[in-house]
């Protein structure tokens, strides 16, 4: 076990509680949480969006559905969310992202993301290539979602 870890920046074109809310919200997140951009249909995802509250999203990559669980350790709106993060492919106790969000300007947030701890090289590659992936369809989401009010 190592304390491997992925860091990753993106800025959102979208106000910061927006950002944050896409986090928490069972419809935002089946949106973005897809960890390739090519031919994936929305995830499937349960949450319970509280501190101590458990979420599953089930991402359909190819004909496989992958699941992924984890518990709501910190919510601190607009600013910090913290939730433990396992799946096939992580399979690490206390594998934790911690997302930080930071207001640029009145429609525009950084996220400052943090996965902490994986089995090896291979999973932390493969984790920052999917995280990566999910930052950039969260801003494309948040643009068609600001678009459509």
């Amino acid at each position: 076990m190592t304390e491997l870890t992925v860091n990753i920046d993106k800025i959102i074109n979208a106000p910061i509680e927006k950002v944050f809310d896409a986090w928490l919200n069972q419809k935002m997140l089946s949106k973005f949480m897809v960890p390739c951009q090519q031919g994936m249909r929305d995830s499937d995802v349960k949450t319970n969006a509280r501190e101590g509250g458990n979420f599953t999203i089930i991402m359909h990559v190819g004909d496989a559905d992958i699941p992924h669980t984890g518990k709501y350790l910190e919510i601190s709106r607009p600013d910090k969310l913290v939730f433990t993060w396992a799946s096939q492919y992580s399979v690490v106790d206390n594998s934790t992202v911690t997302l930080n969000f930071t207001r640029i300007d009145a429609n525009k947030t950084n996220i400052s993301l943090s996965h902490v701890r994986f089995i090896d090289e291979e999973s932390r590659s493969a984790h920052e290539g999917g995280w990566s992936d999910i930052l950039e369809k969260l801003g494309e989401v948040m643009k068609l979602s600001i678009k459509a009010n």
